[in-house]
């Protein structure tokens, strides 16, 4: 046969060759055949360690991301790791009594008798050994004796004295370690074989037991350190989370960052767990058990881990698919918080308009889509252990029959090829039947807890992606000093549109459009126009809310962008229309506009936004509580409070959005009567779509928009003469009020 059919032509076997001939297998040898039949049969693994190689691991990409939160707990880190290492020896130290339990129960045989007879066998050896070394020697003195000097002879026996020195290092080394149990040991061992037996079972016991306490102490270091990072991760994604801007975080819906904040957070804690006790725990014993399978007889050791690659494979398979149907899972479990958000949030509503049943279909739709995402999960996690466990159950197998054969027929060898130095008993094969379980049993342990580990590693995903997230709208490198407006604001060419939602590709309209307006100090003016006109969009742009697309606006001619966000949020207060309260008594939500403001300032805000007038009919006084949201006050009182919250931060610029919305109108004048007197210190934008007498009697212009557009600027008078939309708009009030 044509050798150049095997080997190609740079003389490396070529693994795509194919035997066309069956007669001519019987010309190569026997040791020729295992080699070439492996080399064909392992081109599978070779290829899969190939693609393995070649792919990223995600748990080790997350827990990188993992790593500043670890970094300052890493000596309990190190203390849970070594306690690991601890318990992977006791594992293998447990089963290396197998060995003995055979022995005695089995061949009958005393631990004294065992240890006597291998010390005879090992200074046997160890006679032949030096013998041999001897022998070559002398024959190493014969050919440098020789004038004729074979350096290939000489070359050749150098090796095989090398080897031979190493071997009898070895017998050596392995004689004394006999010594030392004959002389040290056994005088402990007890001579009668059921009470060897019983001592041995005690040994094994005690060491379950110190096994046991290893657990517990490491289960409770990872415990503490996973405790330790998610606390960690929650403060982090909480800092990142207000550090962004207000449009961003309406974009990602409370319903969403409640999921990561929770649910997600949840699921990454019990990863972690996993990971820093069965996932590093288990391993190690399946690496300390194949090290001690390796001592015991590494030839057929090896024919196990030739099954690694194919173990690896196939948890990259499923893994990948559990990542994706976790990933789904978490975001249907984002719109079950979002519908439950939306439900609590509107009862009155629900209640109301009967609503009931129409929120019921939409959480039921809900959760049936989570149940479908859910049950991808259980199925490939279903699969992931009967898999494991027949590939494991294989891998033994495979090292179990050949191991059978070579006790069984009381041989070396198989197809003439070697796959012991000595010849096995049925210990032998028992202790390395012991390892090779030891060994599978913490990867079908593994095989059980992987679906929690990859919704884990996408729940890590989902966090990272909240931390990573960036804000629209951010400090400047170099920030501008903003003493305390005094002269002016100037909205200069400025356009705006609102960042698409997610998941929805039609573009917004433009919500301003060329907007230009000039403020003086010191001056009220009213932005009215209809609804979705943009006058909220035009002021919530002086305090970052969101930056404009084009155009500037100007700060007593400092350009907002280049200004500390906080040196500029400040100088400014805010009532909005959705009047937003904390669940604290009045007084503490007054004093949130200024935390380090007086008792006295607290109580003359309160008298000036008109809320002692119902404070002082409460129980408490200003020291009742609002409830969640402010639920247990009406809403006019709600917006008082808001007020009183903006005054006391004494602003520079002062901004109400429908502030005065919720009032009655002998309240709002008293309210538009407060205003009057602060206007002489503060530049005021009053954002109304109803314009009444008593607010045109402070005000000094009014702003009208339109579409997004400014379409006239002026004072009352001259805009009802100039201006035909805010002329209808104020006719159409008026009539309102007439009739009312």
């Amino acid at each position: 046969m044509d050798g150049s059919g095997i080997f190609g032509p740079s003389g490396r076997l070529d693994t795509g060759f194919v035997w066309t001939r069956s007669r001519d297998l019987c010309l190569i040898p026997p040791r020729c055949r295992i080699v070439i039949f492996c080399t064909f049969s392992l081109r599978p693994f070779y290829i899969a360690v190939k693609t393995l190689s070649r792919v990223r691991i995600p748990i080790i990409d997350n827990l990188a991301r993992m790593l500043p939160f670890l970094w300052p707990h890493r000596r309990r880190v190190y203390l849970s790791m070594f306690f690991a290492f601890l318990v992977a020896i006791l594992w293998a130290l447990n089963l290396s009594f197998t060995f003995l339990v055979v022995k005695v129960y089995l061949e009958g045989q005393s631990i004294g008798q065992y240890v006597k007879h291998e010390i005879r066998e090992s200074e046997a050896e160890k006679k032949d050994r030096t013998a041999r070394l001897e022998s070559l020697d002398a024959r190493l003195g014969q050919l440098a004796a020789n004038e004729r000097n074979d350096q290939v002879l000489k070359s050749k026996l150098n090796d095989k004295q090398a080897r031979e020195q190493q071997k009898l290092s070895t017998v050596s080394r392995r004689l004394m370690v006999l010594y030392w149990v004959d002389s040290k040991v056994l005088k402990l061992v007890p001579d009668d074989r059921f009470d060897t037996f019983a001592l041995i079972l005690g040994l094994i016991l005690l060491l379950t037991i110190i096994k046991g306490v290893c657990i517990f102490i490491q289960d409770v270091l990872t415990g503490g350190v996973v405790e330790l990072v998610v606390m960690g991760v929650r403060k982090h994604c909480f800092r990142s989370t207000l550090k962004l801007d207000y449009q961003t975080l309406t974009r990602n819906g409370t319903g969403d960052l409640m999921s990561r904040f929770t649910n997600d957070v949840n699921v990454m804690s019990s990863g972690l767990l996993l990971l820093g006790g069965k996932v590093l725990r288990e391993p190690l014993k399946a690496m300390i058990c194949i090290v001690c399978a390796f001592a015991v007889n590494w030839r057929l050791t090896l024919l196990a881990i030739l099954f690694v690659p194919v173990f690896g494979f196939v948890f990259y398979r499923f893994g990948r698919s559990l990542k994706k149907a976790a990933h789904r899972t978490m975001e249907s479990m984002s719109r079950i918080y979002k519908s439950l958000e939306e439900t609590f949030d509107s009862l009155k509503i629900v209640i109301a308009f009967n609503g009931a049943r129409r929120h019921r279909q939409r959480f039921h739709r809900e959760n049936k889509e989570y149940y479908k995402e859910a049950m991808k999960v259980v199925q490939i996690d279903a699969m992931t252990s009967p898999t494991t466990e027949f590939l494991g159950m294989l891998a033994v197998l495979i090292v179990l029959l050949p191991g059978a054969y070579l006790v069984l027929r009381q041989t070396t060898q198989i197809w003439d090829v070697t796959l012991t130095s000595y010849v096995m008993d049925i210990a032998d094969l028992s202790l390395l039947y012991a390892y090779m379980i030891g060994t599978m049993d913490p990867i079908r342990k593994l095989s059980s807890v992987y679906a929690k580990l990859k919704r884990s590693t996408a729940a890590i995903d989902r966090i990272a992606e909240l931390m990573d997230q960036t804000s629209l709208v951010t400090d400047p490198k170099q920030p501008r000093l903003l003493p305390r407006h005094s002269r002016s604001i100037s909205f200069q060419h400025v356009n705006f549109t609102y960042a698409n939602i997610p998941d929805q590709n039609n573009s917004r309209p433009p919500a301003l459009k060329n907007v230009s307006l000039d403020v003086e100090a010191g001056e009220i003016i009213a932005v009215v126009g209809e609804n979705g006109s943009g006058k909220s969009t035009l002021v919530n742009l002086l305090p970052r809310f969101f930056d404009a697309d084009q155009g500037r606006i100007l700060i007593d001619d400092v350009n907002i962008q280049d200004v500390r966000l906080r040196d500029l949020r400040n100088q400014i207060g805010i009532v909005t229309q959705e009047t937003l309260l904390f669940d604290d008594t009045i007084y503490e939500n007054i004093r949130y506009g200024n935390p380090n403001a007086s008792s006295a300032a607290v109580l003359a805000a309160a008298h000036q936004a008109n809320v002692l007038q119902f404070a002082e009919q409460l129980p408490d006084g200003l020291d009742t509580s609002v409830g969640e949201k402010g639920q247990l006050l009406s809403g006019g009182q709600r917006q008082r409070i808001a007020l009183a919250r903006a005054i006391l931060r004494d602003p520079a610029i002062l901004i109400l959005d429908e502030a005065t919305s919720a009032i009655d109108a002998h309240s709002e004048a008293m309210i538009h009567e407060s205003l009057a007197q602060l206007a002489d210190k503060r530049t005021v934008f009053m954002i109304t779509h109803s314009v009444s007498k008593s607010m045109l009697s402070f005000v000094s212009r009014i702003a009208v928009m339109v579409d997004g557009e400014l379409v006239a600027v002026g004072p009352h008078a001259t805009l009802i003469e100039s201006c035909p939309v805010y002329r209808n708009l104020y006719d159409a009030q008026v009539r309102q009020r007439s009739a009312a």
